[in-house]
């Protein structure tokens, strides 16, 4: 039972955090450069990819894609542990995409982000690794 509660708090912090960074992506200026100057070379400067897009609409694009794929996995281990837990439970290869994912947050967020997101991916790594010790001991 505790593993199931670890694992539904590592995943409600995922999707606060990632509802957080949805709306802060396309509401306010929060996810905005400070400097007016870097938006406007941001919405003038193209990809060497592509151009049929700007620097601008990838970073509004990769800001909301981020933030999706962040409600989608805590959606789903939260749908999961809830309602199926014994899936969770019994797939090692559930528990190690979220072991990955959630790691692989906690280093994004310590090396490119900031403080909040990086105290809150590791939180859920944390919650999360502890709810997989949990359901092997």
């Amino acid at each position: 039972m505790i593993s199931k509660i670890l694992f539904c708090l590592a995943s409600f912090v995922i999707v606060a955090m990632g509802l957080a960074h949805f709306v802060y992506t396309f509401h306010g200026n929060k996810l905005q450069p400070v400097d007016a100057n870097t938006i406007q070379q941001m919405k003038s400067g193209r990809l060497r990819i592509t151009n049929e897009t700007s620097v601008w609409k990838a970073w509004i694009g990769f800001n909301a894609s981020h933030s999706m794929g962040a409600i989608l996995f805590g959606a789903l281990f939260s749908y999961l542990s809830l309602k199926h837990f014994t899936v969770v439970r019994e797939s090692y290869f559930l528990q190690l995409v979220g072991v990955i994912f959630l790691g692989g947050f906690v280093l994004l967020a310590r090396k490119y982000w900031f403080s909040v997101p990086y105290r809150g991916s590791l939180l859920a790594f944390v919650l999360f690794s502890a709810g997989v010790l949990g359901v092997h001991v």
